[in-house]
């Protein structure tokens, strides 16, 4: 049976002081969405507090069971054993499949979830379904994302006794643009309005320069230049990201970020236990899913494990497995995430004796091979000075509170942070190749501009396509947008210049303006053109199919001329 974890109400009640406070400064929340777990914390005007639910949990499991067709989130909901939220009524790990489409490597990892992922392969999106009275009912992960947001902030405005629209979130450095506007919207839907998306070791750098502050005060009142490396790996996402601290002001250096976990670590080791597990039927994958996931957990406290489950229709698994084996299984994923660490400090131009701290964080954190790669490759011991469960919570509501723009004599808040640009952003030229005009790890608000040119003589026309990605990896580079530029006067090969301009506010938003002007003339021949982006919105990779079959000898209309300058 379903117990209530607390009543929701469709509005909180507030007295006429409480009304009056809060029109003189509103409040900001902030919320990590995990992959497994959430939470949410607010600045109270003297430090953060983590708000817990009525079951006294700060943590709170990310999981939406679907119950009479209707989702009802986990943040008001309790199911007597563990084993039936994984029987097939339950959606979890949705953080993983946001914004992505059925060609994706995640979403048919996601086939081995204890729920319907199905999956035509062609650039769309998947088909979700979660099992309700022998019924496969779709839903969408933006959707019950929504849903999730909406309960936690009647979760805190129950808290906190008035009105929050205003959030912080926290979201892995590996997400592309769709996937934050696919964040964005359902943060709308929910009744939220998102004030900044956070990379989540930057959200833990922050919290770290504030303790910083408090600790490492000096007579000048300044605090010490510090660097600091900051490793997150969590259930479906694993970051990094390089910190210079100098007196107040963070800025990150570097960020480096893939999609392996606490997620991918479970499924191998399945995969090894019991090669054919992904014939179980939902009910068994569920057992199974469990009885290995805590055996995870406790070799990370012991030396080796009793695997013993029943999982049903006469099938059991019964083994040892010991730690060295479980290392071993999972050896690609340790390996990637030092290759992580690694392009991170060279990237940020540092080096291991420039680093005065290294802090792990995430779910994953407490696993001894993550901990012994991490000081074995940095060279110093793990600081011990934050929750790593919370600390990229406590980040985003230190950042609520610095957008909130509160009183704050004592300085507890005095803070300033400095982002950086987590994926390259730049056109297709020069036939099949991606060049960035934005490169990655650039520091934020920037404007920059390359100049391109035709690609024939008497070229009257180009079109300018947009992704988001590295050159390296121009297979798995998102596309953003395209438009085409009509009119250009006929002239010889290589002479109009194409000014491709692209400009990243302090909020993070993209907007991609082209102009065509012809050398000896000061003013553009053709009228400018200038789009926000992403344009793309479902089916982006059908879009790109599309886009090549289109326009496939225009595709490769434009040469790059090597002329490149911020401005």
């Amino acid at each position: 049976m379903a117990e209530p974890g607390y009543t929701v109400e469709s509005k909180c009640e507030t007295t006429e002081e409480e009304k009056s406070s809060s029109a003189s400064s509103e409040v900001v929340i902030g919320i990590d969405i995990g992959t497994s777990q959430c939470s949410v914390a607010v600045w109270n005007g003297s430090e953060v507090e983590l708000l817990k639910n009525t079951r006294n949990q700060p943590l709170i499991r990310f999981d939406v069971p679907v119950d009479n067709d209707i989702p009802l989130g986990e943040v008001n909901y309790h199911l007597s054993r563990k084993h039936e939220r994984l029987s097939g009524a339950s959606i979890l790990n949705m953080k993983r499949l946001i914004g992505r489409v059925d060609t994706d490597r995640i979403v048919h990892a996601s086939k081995n979830f204890p729920f319907l992922v199905q999956t035509l392969d062609m650039g769309v999106r998947p088909f979700i379904a979660a099992l309700v009275n022998n019924v496969w009912k779709s839903t969408t992960p933006e959707e019950l994302l929504a849903l999730y947001l909406a309960e936690l902030r009647i979760m805190a405005e129950s808290k906190l006794k008035r009105p929050i629209k205003d959030v912080v979130l926290c979201i892995p450095v590996s997400f592309s643009r769709f996937q934050l506007t696919r964040i964005e919207r359902a943060c709308s839907i929910a009744g939220l309005h998102v004030l900044r998306l956070m990379p989540e070791p930057a959200a833990v750098a922050l919290q770290y320069a504030q303790q910083q502050q408090h600790m490492l005060r000096d007579k000048t009142g300044r605090v010490g230049k510090r660097i600091a490396l900051v490793f997150n790996m969590g259930a479906g996402f694993c970051d990094v990201a390089v910190a210079d601290i100098d007196g107040g002001v963070t800025e990150i250096k570097a960020l480096s970020g893939s999609e392996i976990g606490g997620e991918d670590l479970l499924e191998n080791m399945m995969r090894h236990l019991l090669p054919s597990f992904d014939k179980l039927d939902i009910k068994s994958m569920g057992i199974l899913r469990v009885a290995i996931q805590e055996a995870i957990h406790e070799l990370s406290l012991e030396e080796s494990v009793q695997i013993d489950v029943d999982l049903g229709n006469g099938s059991r698994l019964c083994k040892e497995v010991k730690r060295e084996e479980f290392e071993e299984v999972n050896k690609y994923i340790f390996c990637e995430s030092e290759i992580l660490i690694v392009e991170c400090m060279q990237n940020a131009d540092v080096n291991v004796k420039d680093l005065t701290d290294v802090i792990v964080v995430g779910g994953c954190s407490c696993i001894p091979k993550i901990r012994n790669l991490v000081e074995n490759l940095c060279e110093r011991e793990i600081y011990k000075g934050m929750n790593p469960l919370t600390a990229a919570v406590y980040g985003t509501a230190l950042e609520g509170a610095l957008n909130s723009g509160i009183d704050d004599p004592l300085g507890d808040v005095d803070l300033l942070t400095s982002q950086v640009t987590t994926l390259g952003i730049g056109i297709r030229a020069n036939r099949f190749e991606f060049v960035p005009v934005i490169p990655r790890n650039t520091t934020m608000p920037v404007h920059k501009e390359m100049i391109f040119t035709t690609f024939k003589d008497n070229q009257t026309e180009a079109l300018i396509v947009v992704y988001e990605g590295e050159p390296e990896l121009e297979d798995e580079n998102h596309l953003l947008g395209y438009f085409k530029i009509t009119g250009i006067p006929p002239a010889l090969e290589g002479v109009p210049e194409i000014n491709v301009g692209m400009d990243i506010n302090a909020s993070n938003e993209l907007s991609v303006l082209a102009r065509v002007i012809i050398p000896g003339s000061r003013q553009p021949v053709v009228p400018v053109m200038e789009l926000k982006m992403p344009t793309v919105d479902d089916g982006h990779s059908c879009c790109n199919e599309v886009l090549d079959r289109a326009y496939g000898p225009t595709l490769d209309s434009m040469i790059v001329r090597r002329k490149n300058h911020s401005i």
